[in-house]
């Protein structure tokens, strides 16, 4: 029975790292630029793939280094174009296209690399497990967890010590007396657009290394990051990484006693916690922290 929670809390702890880049991803662009970005889960598919097509030609090292960068240029490109003009308009109008943009992802995705799921191989010393007691210890699975450690780590510190970054938490605070300040406040949205689409591309690649790579992948991380947020509470970072552990585990848990209501729980969980304190469990609207 302990193996067996063991497993399962693991398994919610791996589940929940992906939840946390997506949804830390998700949270800077929503609280600097107002956008509800549901095509989110379309770069991380587009991360995943493009590590696929790579692969066979920079191997896994480069194909991981390399692809979130990728999926990142795409995504300036898109903001570049369609998100910008929408800056200052009801999010409505940015929602409405984001949620058309997953669609085509998703669609673009099937038409250039088929319906049927690819698998992104991982060096072979890597998938070994690193005990026969704890079988489901895999070193990319500590890997994956360290690499979504290391990646947290530098944001959090590249958002409280470098200019890019108070600028970034200032502008989440009052965006109009940065701008009256001189700062440049459309490259500024997009420095931070594109971190955004840096984080959900490496989710991408670490996400088609443990699950394997699908066309509708990104939709099924998406609402459970979108939920690790609003837990976690609006406008905190640490609330995010909080709520995106808090219901991997939460999961991986109720998968012991209650398999069929695995995915049920994180809704349940929201619900608890908004009727508790709507703000969510760190948050202050508003504040990046």
């Amino acid at each position: 029975m302990t193996q067996l929670i063991l497993f399962n809390v693991t398994n919610g702890l791996i589940i929940g790292a992906f939840y946390v880049l997506m949804a830390i991803g998700l949270s800077l662009i929503l609280n600097l630029s107002n956008v509800i970005n549901f095509a989110h889960g379309g770069f991380l598919v587009v991360g995943g793939y493009l590590a696929y097509t790579l692969e066979p030609y920079l191997g896994f090292w480069g194909a991981l280094l390399a692809s979130p960068f990728l999926t990142a240029i795409l995504g300036l490109a898109i903001e570049r174009v369609l998100i910008r003009p929408l800056y200052g308009r009801d999010p409505l109008y940015s929602l409405l296209l984001t949620f058309g943009l997953a669609f085509m992802f998703e669609d673009g995705t099937r038409f250039i690399w088929g319906a049927q799921g690819k698998p992104f191989t991982v060096p072979d010393f890597m998938a070994q497990s690193l005990s026969t007691e704890f079988f489901f210890l895999t070193g990319y699975r500590l890997f994956m967890v360290a690499m979504v450690a290391v990646t947290v780590t530098l944001l959090f510190l590249l958002l409280r010590f470098t200019r890019a970054g108070i600028r970034i938490r200032a502008g989440t605070l009052d965006l109009d007396t940065v701008s009256a300040l001189g700062v440049n406040v459309r490259g500024l949205r997009s420095l931070n657009f594109g971190v955004g689409i840096f984080l959900a591309g490496l989710s991408g690649v670490l996400a088609g290394g443990q699950l394997g790579l699908e066309p509708t992948m990104g939709a099924g991380l998406l609402m459970p990051s979108f939920i690790a947020i609003i837990v976690g509470g609006v406008g905190s970072l640490i609330g995010t990484l909080v709520g995106g552990l808090l219901i991997g585990v939460a999961s991986g848990l109720t998968a012991v006693l209650l398999p069929s209501a695995s995915e049920a729980v994180i809704y349940v969980l929201m619900a608890v916690v908004l009727l508790i304190r709507p703000r969510g469990l760190f948050g202050e609207e508003g504040m990046l922290t």
